[in-house]
């Protein structure tokens, strides 16, 4: 079995330290990665709907970078939403210009509640690295 290695960025300590979890974790040239969410690194949830899912996918591309990868080298992903029919064209649009479109597969689960309230989506993914570090 390949060693695991715990991805921690730098800006994510104290959530790991609070929550007790790793944002992700990197098998061979494989990240696993945990479900980001929109909030501050303050830990405090971003009320604002387009703002929330910018900082998701912000999270998101923090902790592919600390583990050495892309959003290009995303190759599964999965999307909780809270009310998924009121805000799926908001998430959507700033998907759009984020994430590149096409690249992986996508599921989009529509969920009663999140961590925190307020939280509207969460993203999780796993990675491929492609040029993967020795």
């Amino acid at each position: 079995m390949p060693d695991r290695q715990i991805i921690i960025p730098e800006a994510m300590t104290s959530l790991v330290e609070r929550a007790g979890y790793a944002p992700a974790v990197r098998v061979g040239a494989t990240l696993f990665c945990a479900g980001q969410v929109g909030r501050t690194a303050d830990l405090e949830v971003i009320m604002d709907p387009e703002q929330q899912f910018v900082a998701a996918w912000a999270n998101l591309l923090s902790v592919l970078d600390a583990g050495g990868c892309r959003f290009e080298d995303v190759v599964d992903m999965t999307t909780y939403h809270i009310d998924m029919a009121r805000h799926m064209p908001l998430f959507r649009e700033v998907k759009n210009r984020t994430f590149p479109r096409g690249l992986c597969a996508w599921t989009c689960i529509g969920v009663a509640e999140l961590a925190h309230p307020g939280l509207l989506v969460e993203i999780k993914c796993i990675a491929v690295q492609r040029n993967p570090l020795s």
